[in-house]
């Protein structure tokens, strides 16, 4: 699977932002530098780390506890279940699970990667079915729905791969960003290539970690991944999240009409762009915004030093999840950074001619899709 676009490349000149792929290719970043830039991206990683380690361990849970269960009322509580978690829960005193989620739904309806493929294959039906018949043995109710609609199960267990795969996906991911926060502390990050730095080499570093899943039923295990799939972090969960999470996304209900008549909705999957690196920060808090939840999950654990600014801000706390928001899209077009420099053809710093033309043609392709982005509000420039 591939990010970028292989539409030919277009002469520097013509690219509206042709100086970002001069930038890349000195070493630096799509976010500019600057020390306020440092400590938002920092700051917001931090508390992103803290609540993806929540979304992980929930997703995982999930995927391991909830197989085939259809209608797992208590799935946001991990297996810890009392009055108080469940009070907390309806005043919604808690983390909010249904963004995990929609960010694992979004990557399971856009696909992409061999584990797009392997959970539409022959091997992976045949996995699914043995764990299915295993599961259901003594349950005639659903042997009988499962007779009538023979895919409805198997879309279950398709599902449930990707619960644990983006889960696996976010524990490394949360590791990198912990430890971007220690290094900082350390006073070891004083630059944003500093950042994409420690990101991409913790994405590198990770890259050929496996992805498998499999359930326990009546005591013995049952593969839905299996480590002869051969799938990893890098290429068969981390690209297609990117792909599915920062670029493409779902259009958010309430703001655009699903109507095919309107045609606001592209009818071609590839040509979403309502991903993390598009989506307006300024409808944040209002009713139907999946990223409003992600936000008010952040908030909660935000470091000293960059509540500091928000505080300082004009309107103080008052539109605090916006600023949340557009710092979390700065931390994102770093990590961004680090996926476009870890899967370019050559070192994107090489002084070799061919090496140096390959580059650039690979990156005009990413400048093609990040030009329509809020790259240019992130780097506090007019759209």
């Amino acid at each position: 699977m591939t990010l970028a676009p292989s539409n030919p490349p277009q002469p520097l000149a013509q690219l509206p932002l042709g100086d970002i792929i001069d930038r890349l290719l000195r070493g630096e970043a799509l976010l500019l530098d600057g020390p306020q830039a440092v400590v938002e991206v920092v700051g917001v990683l931090h508390s992103y780390g803290i609540v993806l380690d929540a979304y992980s361990r929930n997703l995982i849970y999930i995927a391991d506890n909830t197989f085939l269960q259809l209608f797992p009322f208590f799935k946001y509580f991990n297996g810890q279940i009392s009055l108080g978690k469940w009070l907390k829960h309806l005043w919604h005193d808690r983390i909010n699970y249904e963004y995990a989620e929609y960010c694992m739904k979004s990557m399971f309806w856009h696909g992409g990667g061999a584990l797009d493929h392997f959970v539409d294959s022959p091997e992976f039906r045949r996995l699914a079915r043995t764990a299915i018949a295993a599961k259901i043995k003594s349950n005639p109710l659903i042997q009988g729905i499962d007779r009538a609609f023979p895919e409805f199960l198997l879309e279950q267990v398709r599902q449930l791969a990707y619960y644990s795969a983006l889960g696996q996906f976010w524990r490394i991911m949360s590791d990198i960003f912990m430890d971007l926060s220690a290094a900082y502390d350390h006073g070891q990050i004083t630059q944003i290539p500093d950042v994409v730095t420690l990101i991409q080499d913790g994405l590198v570093a990770a890259a050929a970690t496996p992805v498998t899943y499999g359930v326990e039923i009546g005591g013995q295990r049952y593969d839905i991944l299996p480590a002869s799939a051969n799938l990893t972090f890098l290429m068969d969960t981390a690209v297609p999240y990117v792909e599915a999470v920062f670029f493409r996304g779902t259009p958010f209900p309430g703001t655009i009409s699903y109507n095919a008549q309107a045609g606001q909705v592209p009818v071609a999957q590839e040509r979403f762009s309502y991903g993390a690196l598009y989506a307006d920060p300024l409808p944040i808090g209002g009713a139907g915004i999946p990223p409003t939840l992600l936000m008010q999950d952040m908030r909660h654990f935000i470091p000293p030093y960059l509540h500091e600014i928000y505080e300082a801000g004009l309107r103080h706390e008052d539109d605090l999840l916006v600023k949340i928001c557009v710092s979390f899209q700065k931390s994102m077009f770093c990590v961004t950074t680090a996926a476009i420099s870890g899967l370019a053809p050559h070192p994107l710093t090489s002084t070799v001619p061919e090496e140096r033309s390959a580059n650039v043609a690979y990156l005009t392709g990413w400048m093609e899709r990040l030009s329509h982005s809020q790259i240019r509000a992130a780097n506090g420039q007019q759209p």
